[in-house]
């Protein structure tokens, strides 16, 4: 019987896709950039723990929704064990290309600028609190402070 070979993915259909992973975050997240030891590199930050590959085929799915493309085209090629990995994309180039610069550009979270200050220097954190130390009323009583 004669074996089968997989046919080798067409260079203008594959993207090699360099990831920084960070393991462990509180939420799932894909955006940023770092410069990698395989290039700028998307951060791609998940759950999952750094045990058994759980991460890498966190990052994997992860990638493929952010991506637009399915699970099953996203394939570990670098780094099963380091959080530098390279990941290769077998889908339509000029697409995943165009949606992993605009990834790499966002970084509205990751570099969030500080809360602004207002005269006394606190920070404004847009609820409602007791101006001074001193002023705590509760807010059904009355203008007087009785009630």
């Amino acid at each position: 019987m004669a074996k089968r070979h997989p046919t080798p993915p067409d260079p203008g259909h594959s993207v090699s896709v360099p990831v920084r992973v960070r393991p462990g975050a509180g939420r799932t997240r894909v955006g940023g950039c770092y410069d990698g030891p395989h290039g700028p590199a998307l951060i791609v930050a998940v759950g999952a723990p750094a045990v058994d590959g759980k991460a890498t085929e966190a990052v994997r799915r992860a990638l493929a929704a952010a991506l637009g493309v399915r699970p099953g085209s996203v394939a570990l090629r670098l780094g099963a064990t380091s959080r530098d990995k390279v990941f290769t994309v077998d889908a339509d180039g000029t697409a995943v290309r165009r949606r992993l610069l605009a990834l790499r550009e966002d970084v509205t979270e990751q570099r969030r600028p500080p809360a602004p200050r207002d005269d006394a220097g606190d920070r404004q954190r847009g609820v409602a609190r007791p101006d001074r130390a001193g002023d705590r009323r509760r807010p059904d009583a009355g203008r007087d402070g009785t009630g």
